[in-house]
């Protein structure tokens, strides 16, 4: 069912009271089942304009007075009518109309109001209730609308943060993809160079066997023994133990540091993205600044010399991929507010109720103007294209449903120092943030 739009569809077209009619004749009108539903009448003059409304309360008031009917029946309703009445315009909005209904009704409800045409003239009545429940049903259209609307919102942001997470996702994956190219690189080339170093061993084992072959053949010739011979001292001397240990050792280490390095890369991924762990687990939050600082190796190498003191920390409750992520885009934001070279520094420490992780660069600050929107969603400062704004909203509201918080402090051209606090004891901590 549609909502109400307009005065009209409440209006009731009743015919009005002369002015002449008796308090009497006025009690034996509102007696009438055709005005069960009115709370009073109209009294109208001979042009059309109204004078007021007498109400069921006033004619109570005096016939309950002694001798109240004998004394007042036979006078004019105009005596006994309001004229302060409320009167409204019929092409007055709905929402108007409820304003100013609203703001003079008194309790309890005596009257209803009178709904006149743009030059004043009576139309008709319009009743309290029925535009209560008109405006009940247009808040109620209008609820539906907000909450299709806050649906629509939430599921467009949904898809923005997760567009955030894949970007945040790719640009990680490129940094690994990056830091694996090095070690796979000499790892191949060391391969390669040991297939060529072991060529002479197996050209010395091949000239061998035929040297075998033929000494245990009776049928063999002097001289196809002594070239099988010959052929054995030139594969010995070119796969001389001596060059073949100063060659062959170093490519082995090389290529052994190379797959560690691999190897590294491999379990942090596996740390920094729990994949094989419960959604929240007890952790020591320096394991994910170790985590991250190595997953974030290729956008801080280079440019950005990272100092670590790192402090004893008790275990907390979380989710560590999500904290990882907090760290990632922080360790990112910071490499990105140093345009050339600079400096984070990472502190770990906490106190009877919190850890906390500092992290400080050297780079070029936060704008004054600007400081308390950085965590505003989609707001950024940087290029189209190059950001949505997501990251710290993101970030804050990690750490916020941890039961945490995070601080800054920024100076531009000086630097920004963040600070996060997590909960030793989560659970305390969102039951008095609940």
């Amino acid at each position: 069912m549609s909502a109400i739009q307009s005065l009209a569809a409440l209006l009731k077209p009743i015919e009005s009271l002369s002015p002449e009619m008796t308090i009497s004749e006025v009690a034996d009108q509102l007696l009438q089942p055709s005005h069960k539903a009115f709370l009073s009448l109209p009294v109208v003059d001979a042009a059309q304009r109204p004078l007021g409304l007498i109400s069921r309360y006033r004619l109570q008031d005096i016939f309950m007075q002694r001798f109240g009917r004998d004394l007042w029946g036979k006078r004019s309703v105009t005596e006994a009518a309001n004229p302060g009445s409320l009167v409204i315009a019929l092409n007055t909005s709905l929402d108007d109309a409820a304003r100013i209904v609203t703001a003079q009704l008194q309790y309890p409800i005596t009257e209803d109001f009178i709904l006149v045409d743009e030059y004043g003239c009576y139309q008709g009545l319009g009743t309290v209730l029925d535009l209560l429940k008109a405006m009940e049903s247009r808040i109620d259209q209008r609820n539906r609308a907000l909450n299709r609307a806050l649906r629509e919102l939430k599921n467009s942001q949904a898809h923005l943060i997760q567009s955030e997470k894949m970007a945040s996702l790719g640009q990680m994956v490129a940094g690994v993809a990056h830091e694996l190219n090095t070690p796979l690189g000499y790892v191949k080339n060391n391969v390669q160079l040991l297939r060529d170093l072991v060529q002479p061993l197996l050209e010395l084992a091949e000239a061998q066997a035929q040297l075998s072959q033929c000494l245990t053949d009776p049928d063999t010739s002097a001289e196809t023994v002594e070239a099988a011979f010959a052929r054995v001292q030139d594969a010995t001397e070119l796969a001389s133990p001596a060059t073949f240990e100063e060659d062959f050792t170093p490519l082995v280490d090389d290529t052994l540091y190379g797959l560690e390095q691999i190897g590294e890369l491999a379990v942090s991924l596996k740390d920094f993205a729990r994949l094989d762990r419960a959604m929240s687990e007890d952790i020591d939050l320096n394991d994910c600044v170790r985590s991250a600082l190595v997953i974030a190796r290729n956008a801080l190498k280079d440019k950005v010399k990272v100092v670590t003191r790192l402090g004893e920390l008790p275990t907390i409750t979380c989710t560590p991929s999500q904290i990882n992520q907090v760290l990632l885009n922080m360790l990112t934001n910071a490499a990105q507010a140093m345009p050339d070279s600079g400096q984070i520094l990472l502190k770990s420490w906490a106190d009877a109720q919190f850890a906390y992780l500092s992290i400080q660069d050297n780079g070029q600050g936060i704008p004054k103007g600007i400081q308390q929107r950085i965590f505003d969603p989609f707001f950024t400062t940087k290029a189209v294209g190059e950001g949505t704004g997501l990251g710290l909203a993101i970030s804050y509201k990690i750490v916020q449903q941890h039961g945490g918080n995070i601080r800054f402090a920024s100076e531009p051209g000086r630097g920004t120092r963040f600070v996060i606090s997590l909960p030793l004891n989560q659970t305390q901590s969102l039951q008095r943030s609940a």
